[in-house]
């Protein structure tokens, strides 16, 4: 007999609300489901020696293509679920007329009332890479700005905290994520192209599997497309409680 479809996804909010969907597509096609999360290099480690069936998902080609490069023979892209991007991005309340271009950093007043620690996510996220990047292309760190890595929810801790007092605060981040839809975030320009770009988040499945899973459901799930406000939203809801966890999904 045949085990449950094994759903693998990094270990960010937003891709656990995606990989939720993908499940009910799942359930809806009769399989029982576990599922494991962890950091990027893990889980593609993990789809890549057979540990996870589908990976929910792969930001390709520039967050996440280095990871996927190595097993791509063993994998098919199945579905585009939405289109991401990473931004830096400031409060609304932050006048675009201080602040409209990540260049204007630098300029002296708005060195005199931005907050110079960058908090950032785990080092292995595209927009940490995109956000080192940016602090070196630009000279920020002679300025005395740092970009630091962390966890998602000292990122998130930290941005909220500065709006609840209007500090002026830089957030590298990216759409859809759940901040959207609670916040004005203002997304700064970057004319240099160091943010990656447009993405697709990609479902991947690896093709030992797909007999497993079966045409049927690969097909539901090759139509299925969620969007960058909706995966926010579903986001919002798992964060706030408005969504329940799979009944089929194991930790």
């Amino acid at each position: 007999m045949n085990g449950p479809i094994r759903v693998g996804h990094i270990d960010l909010s937003f891709h656990a609300a995606s990989a939720h969907e993908v499940e009910r597509v799942l359930s809806a096609h009769g399989h029982a489901i576990t599922r494991s999360a962890a950091p990027h290099e893990e889980m593609f480690r993990r789809l890549g020696c057979g540990e996870v069936d589908l990976l929910v998902s792969a930001w390709l080609p520039a967050s996440h293509g280095a990871y996927l490069a190595p097993i791509e023979g063993d994998v098919r892209e199945l579905a585009t679920i939405y289109e991401p991007y990473c931004i830096w991005g400031v409060p609304d309340y932050v006048p675009e007329g201080a602040v409209a271009e990540i260049a204007d950093l630098l300029s002296p007043s708005v060195l005199d009332r931005m907050e110079r620690l960058i908090q950032g996510i785990n080092p292995g996220a595209g927009i940490s890479r995109f956000s080192q990047a940016i602090v070196d292309q630009y000279g920020l760190a002679a300025a005395g700005y740092e970009f630091r890595t962390g966890t998602e929810g000292a990122c998130f801790r930290r941005f909220i905290q500065a709006v609840e007092v209007k500090r002026w605060i830089v957030i590298p981040l990216w759409h859809p994520q759940w901040l959207h839809a609670r916040y004005r975030i203002r997304a700064l320009r970057e004319p240099r192209g160091l943010l990656g770009g447009q993405d697709r988040a990609t479902v991947l499945v690896r093709r030992d599997a797909e007999h497993r899973i079966g045409e049927a459901a690969l097909e539901a799930l090759s139509r299925l497309h969620l969007g960058n406000e909706r995966v926010s939203q579903l986001d919002d809801d798992l964060q706030h409680g408005s969504t329940a966890p799979h009944p089929q999904t194991a930790a």
